[in-house]
């Protein structure tokens, strides 16, 4: 993990010609803590995130990412420090887990690095030894090898927009115990859901009207 990185946003809003999405928004999401970003159906969630991640800009708002103490990182270097788990998000489903992941360490300038491939797959639960093709996987454990690969470059932030929605009540108890320990671990954790279960592992929380 690169270093402690902290985000800061105040008066975010986000307009779609005459349409506002939100506005006036603003948190800080810390290294050590979790920030739940709730809200109904259609309120924003999802382009929040991608605001914060720098896929989206803002109508109007600051958005602040730090490492410690450091002066506010351009743009163009948040990328490097985070890691989005989001539906949007895409597998090959003729690799095995294994492929996927050293696939996409490749695309990242990683390198091959098998060891820590296999490292990702077993922090999620994933045998790196086993040859079925994704396209066989539960969509639990679809949604289990996403997380492993935004972990890939050990990334200090985060995002989870909705990643317990195609989990069944075990892999939702291993979810939470997941992203309290990469809490504990000093990241800067960021879920997005309107899961009431989800909502209770925040330890901050902004709250989108709809």
């Amino acid at each position: 993990m690169s270093g402690s990185v902290s985000i800061g946003f105040e008066g975010v809003a986000k307009r779609y010609d005459a349409r506002v999405i939100f506005k006036g928004v603003s948190g800080d999401a810390v290294p050590g803590r979790i920030l739940v970003i709730t809200g109904p159906n259609g309120s924003g969630k999802s382009t929040l995130v991608r605001i914060l991640c720098g896929l989206a800009r803002p109508t109007v708002g600051r958005i602040e990412w730090r490492l410690g103490r450091e002066p506010p990182m351009a743009r163009d270097e948040w990328r490097r420090h985070l890691g989005v788990v989001a539906p949007a998000m895409s597998v090959y489903e003729e690799l095995t887990a294994m492929e996927n992941l050293q696939f996409f360490a490749r695309v990242r300038g990683l390198g091959p690095m098998e060891p820590r491939c296999r490292e990702c797959l077993e922090q999620v639960g994933l045998d790196p030894d086993r040859q079925t093709q994704v396209m066989g996987f539960s969509t639990g454990m679809v949604q289990r090898l996403k997380i492993a690969q935004a972990m890939l470059h050990d990334p200090p932030v985060l995002m989870f927009d909705e990643p317990g929605s195609n989990l069944d009540p075990t892999g939702q108890d291993w979810l939470e115990g997941f992203t309290r320990s990469a809490a504990d671990d000093g990241r800067t954790i960021v879920l997005a859901t309107n899961d009431r279960c989800e909502m209770t592992w925040g330890d901050d929380r902004v709250e989108l009207a709809g």
